[in-house]
Order: C-alpha cells, then sequence, then structure tokens
C-alpha cells in the first residue's frame, strides 16, 4: 500500500521561533524534512523539540517564522485544516468504539464514503485484521499504538507527527514496535517527523536525525554521520556515550591532524577534526576501545598506552563493559564484545589500551566536556 508523498513537498521550517514569558524554547529554527522520509528530532526534555512539533501541527502559534509545506504556507492554517495528522504517546483511543470505528473515525466525521473498505486496508497494513471487532481495552499497548497509527494515516495526512509514541511501552515491545512503525512508514512512502528523547529509537528508524538541545538544532545527518562523526561535545555525549580526553594539537595536514595527549602522539582523521589547533577533546567511543593484559598483542595500528588499569566490570550478556583508568588519572569506558575468544577480564587487571586511529574524533575545547551527559556517568 502506497500514501507516497509528492517529493516536492517538502516540509520547511523558516527562522521558526517560539517564546514563553520566561524562556525561548525554540530559537529561529531553520529546518527541511524531505517528503517520504523518516525524520527524527531527538534531545533532552526541554529542549524544544515538542513545542516544535506541536508548531508543526497548529497547537502552538509560532512566536515568528515560518512553516512550509512545499510552496503552502502553513504557519497560522488551524489544526483541522492542515494535511498534517499527530500520534501521540497516550494514543488517545476510544474506549466505547471497537478498533475498526476507531480506524473509521475521521472519515466517518467526514461523511466519507466507502469506509469499511478504507479500514480493512489499514488494519492489513498494521496487521490487526482479527481484532477489528475488540475494543481498546482488550489489547495490548503495542496494538493499541498500531490502532492510533491507522487511525491518522486513514485520513491520508502529507505529514505524520509521532510524539514520543512508544514511551509507554516496556523495552522489548518498545523494540519490536521500532521495526514496525519503520515498515509501515516505508510502505505507505509518507513523511513521518518523530520526536523522540531516546537515541535508539531514533538511530533505528530515522533516515535523519536532528539533536535538539537548548532550542536549536546541535547537528543533524544520518544516524551513522552523527554517531560516528559528531560535531559537539553535547551530540558525542547524547547519542550513545563516548570518552573525551584533553590534548593538544601538534600538527594540522590536510588528511591527518596530530595531538599530543597526555605525552602520546595520536591521530585524528581532518574530516573528524573539528580544530586544528590549540587544545581540544580527543573522541573515541568505548566500542572502539582495545585492551589486552599489559604485554600482550592488540590488534590495533594506533599507538599502544600503557599503565592502565580496570577499576570497574559491568557483565551485559552479549558485551561487557570495563572502566579503566589512566596513567594520567582519567577514567575511560570500554566495551568489548563476548565472543569467547577470552574470558572477562577481572577487576585490577593492568592493561595496555589502544584504538585504531580512524575512529578517532576531536572537537574544541571551549565545548564542555560533560554536555550532554547522563548525570552520574562521567
Amino acid at each position: 500500500m502506497s500514501l507516497a508523498a509528492d517529493s516536492s513537498r517538502s516540509l520547511r521550517l523558516t527562522a521558526l521561533t517560539k517564546e514563553f514569558s520566561t524562556f525561548t524554547a525554540v530559537d529561529s529554527l531553520d529546518l527541511t524534512v524531505p517528503a517520504g522520509t523518516f525524520f527524527a528530532l531527538l534531545g533532552p526534555s526541554g529542549c524544544g523539540k515538542t513545542t516544535t512539533l506541536r508548531m508543526v501541527a497548529g497547537l502552538e502559534v509560532p512566536t515568528s517564522g515560518a512553516i512550509h509545506l512545499g510552496d503552502d504556507d502553513i504557519t497560522y492554517t488551524k489544526p483541522y485544516r492542515r494535511p498534517v495528522n499527530t500520534v501521540f504517546q497516550n494514543y488517545a483511543l476510544f474506549p466505547h468504539l471497537d478498533i475498526a470505528e476507531n480506524i473509521a473515525f475521521g472519515l466517518r466525521r467526514r461523511k466519507v464514503r466507502e469506509v469499511d473498505a478504507q479500514v480493512a486496508e489499514m488494519l492489513a497494513l498494521v496487521e490487526l485484521e482479527s481484532q477489528a471487532d475488540k475494543r481498546p481495552a482488550m489489547l495490548s499497548g503495542g496494538q493499541q499504538q498500531r490502532v492510533a497509527l491507522a487511525r491518522a494515516l486513514i485520513n491520508r495526512p502529507e505529514v505524520l507527527l509521532l510524539d514520543e509514541p512508544l514511551g509507554a511501552l516496556d523495552l522489548k515491545l518498545r523494540r519490536a514496535m521500532q521495526i514496525e512503525i519503520k515498515r509501515i512508514q516505508t510502505e505507505v512512502g509518507l513523511t513521518f517527523v518523530h520526536v523522540t528523547h531516546d537515541q535508539e529509537e531514533a538511530m533505528t528508524m530515522a533516515d535523519t536525525i536532528a539533536v535538539m538541545n537548548a532550542g536549536v538544532i546541535e547537528q543533524m545527518g544520518s544516524p551513522s554521520e552523527l554517531y560516528e562523526n559528531p560535531r559537539t561535545t553535547f551530540v558525542a555525549n547524547f547519542l550513545g556515550q563516548s570518552n573525551l580526553i584533553p590534548g593538544t594539537v601538534s600538527s594540522a595536514g590536510s588528511d591527518v591532524v596530530k595531538v599530543d595527549m597526555h605525552g602520546t602522539q595520536v591521530s585524528i582523521p581532518a574530516a573528524r577534526a573539528h580544530v586544528t589547533s590549540g587544545s581540544g577533546w580527543v573522541g573515541i567511543r568505548p566500542e572502539k576501545v582495545l585492551l589486552a593484559p599489559e604485554g600482550e598483542p592488540l590488534d590495533a595500528p594506533g599507538n599502544h598506552m600503557h599503565g592502565a588499569v580496570i577499576t570497574d566490570v559491568s557483565f551485559f550478556g552479549v558485551s561487557t563493559q570495563y572502566v579503566v583508568r589512566m596513567p594520567w588519572g582519567q577514567q575511560l569506558v570500554a566495551f568489548e564484545q563476548n565472543t569467547g575468544i577470552r574470558g572477562v577480564l577481572p577487576q585490577g587487571t593492568r592493561v595496555d589500551v589502544s584504538w585504531r586511529p580512524e575512529f578517532a574524533f576531536l572537537l574544541p575545547s571551549s565545548q564542555d566536556v560533560n554536555a550532554g551527559a547522563v548525570q552520574g556517568a562521567r
């Protein structure tokens, strides 16, 4: 089934601003969401992502700026006149109506003909044909979420807004629904704009992620681009975990930037070095950090740092997290897949540490090293 978006009908936000009496929730936001893509606004509570969504839906009036859908200016269009539907976290299903009638509600209200055929099509899309006669209370949370999706999609919106849609589900069901919602978006070909604070949710589902912080976009790109090459400490810490180590640039070439990091020269690819002189934060993701008991070979072409000690070990089943105290006193985090090649290293083990140079990145030291980090994680 395809409700595919017109490729010329991108959603564009231009200098969009929302000020409340005591603070600015959204600060001159410029954003283009290409038609037919799955777009995620990711950020912590209070960053402005839900306010942005509500302005697109018409539930909040912007202080300034504009919202366009294709060539149409919808900045001040009434919510019910916009080709936009919203799916909320609480689903807002009608408890007295069965599933089929919940889905049909919008069409019946507009006195559309041949409702039953369209409802059947939607039930098939969300794989709930056998639940059509049941009331919402008889369905699981994941099934109710699919009903809410079907009820929104049957109205043929150009843009579907998803406001923390999986927040009420437990972890296992949430992961299953991430795959399900992405399947539905791919199948119908509509523009989905998804607001979430959950990094895994955004990375699993979205083609493009905009990371928001304090009313502005810190960085926007594909999940892999943001994760592998963050441009700010906030993105490095908020999207996954990062080890950020102080260093000083010793030379900057067209391909490689070399950094003195506590007496060790480390190399950073120029495309991942966001500062080329002075001091900076050398960044490396925990799963890219390699450990070996002192003196054993390490499979990495980078510099090997000696004299580190494992101070904490957490076994997660598929992987083990090590906290390692480096000779200069800083603690780094390393993840190691439990492949069975070797056993878990015990606390107190002296280890050598390394990583492949191509995985490192460099950020300006003027940025807060703790920005975006979960409290207590660093």
